[in-house]
């Protein structure tokens, strides 16, 4: 009966119940029968009885022995935005397929916190990193790199980041956003407004590199004052949306830098009695699942997640596996636009 089961059994439990010594018990279930001559009879009946009892290895103990966790660290700036949680389930997914277990972290846009998870995920001896960082500050990231400890860094990289030997991956974000705009501007769109995430973040910079390139392409005159917000959130996309609609009552169409700030663009549009594309066309960086079941689908430069997630998980566990670490590179992953019914023509 379960009842009679231990909460807590032992290889000595296991041993006891088979009539063998507790190191053959243990070199039977760690597969190494063979190397000790141990009979197929005896191994079937020690996994036997070994599933009766409830046996269940202990991973602190394999950890002493092999002096490695099974862990790798995953550290994200937002879990309840769906582009990190999505790259966090990637990696998930092909840690556990490399018999891999994932310790995931939330900095939530906190630099201090994001230094204090990792030192906490350096403590609990993972064995690679996987971080999204904030963005804005780098040393803390270079110094675990010095340690040997294998660190990935997506997303949000700093130039200092790719200008080092830290292995990056992100999106091509320039050229992505150079076609999202040319798009507005093929439908007859000149005063194009943006609203930005965390400046200085790469992608909030390579975006903008990739806005002013289409209006330099179409020769359109780049206006510094069309640029507004701070943060990759709802709150600054609609407080963006709501300033620029009240300092140029000319703007048609809005670019937003993510599906948060063009949630929050959505909010400051209707709570004006405006409509997308009617009143103004309103485009996004970043897909998401509502994007196809709003009143007006968005048009947006839709990132690879599956790709960015995997790619990353490859190359720290390549890492992890071969003990060897890789050369420098960094990685970009196209975008592609899709167009959907959010852009009107102005004539």
């Amino acid at each position: 009966m379960a009842s009679s089961i231990p909460s807590t059994t032992t290889l000595r439990d296991v041993a006891a119940a088979t009539g063998v010594s507790v190191s053959t018990v243990s070199r039977a279930l760690a597969g190494k029968a063979e190397a000790y001559r141990i009979s197929q009879p005896t191994v079937d009946l020690i996994c036997r009885r070994a599933n009766e009892l409830g046996f269940v290895p202990s991973q602190v103990a394999r950890s002493l022995r092999l002096k490695k966790t099974g862990l790798i660290g995953v550290l994200v700036p937002d879990i309840s935005n769906a582009f990190f949680s999505a790259i966090a389930h990637e990696i998930t997914r092909a840690a556990s397929d490399n018999g891999l277990s994932v310790v995931l972290s939330d900095s939530c846009d906190s630099v201090v916190r994001e230094k204090t998870l990792l030192k906490q995920l350096q403590g609990r001896q993972v064995e690679g990193i996987i971080i999204c960082p904030i963005g804005i500050e780098f040393s803390h990231l270079q110094g675990i790199h010095q340690t040997q400890l294998p660190i990935i860094v997506v997303d949000r990289i700093q130039q200092r980041v790719s200008r080092s030997d830290i292995i990056s991956v992100t999106t091509d974000h320039r050229t992505a956003t150079n076609e999202l705009i040319s798009r507005l501007v093929s439908h007859g769109h000149r005063r194009i407004g943006v609203l930005q995430g965390l400046p200085g973040t790469a992608p909030c910079r390579e975006r903008i590199a990739g806005y002013r390139e289409a209006l330099r392409k179409y020769r359109i005159p780049f206006d510094p004052h069309l640029i507004a917000g701070d943060q990759f959130t709802i709150a600054s996309g609609r407080n963006a949306c709501e300033q620029l609609l009240d300092t140029f009552l000319d703007l048609t169409a809005v670019f937003a830098m993510s599906n948060q700030n063009a949630l929050g663009a959505l909010q400051a549009i209707r709570c004006r009695g405006l409509s997308v594309p009617k009143d103004i066309s309103l485009v996004a960086f970043d897909d998401h699942p509502f994007i196809e079941f709003l009143e007006t689908p968005l048009t947006t430069a839709t990132q690879d997640v599956k790709e960015l997630g995997q790619v990353a998980a490859k190359l720290l566990i390549d890492q992890i596996h071969s003990g060897k670490r890789l050369p420098k590179t960094l990685h970009r992953i196209p975008a592609k636009v899709v167009e959907r019914h959010s852009i009107a023509t102005v004539h």
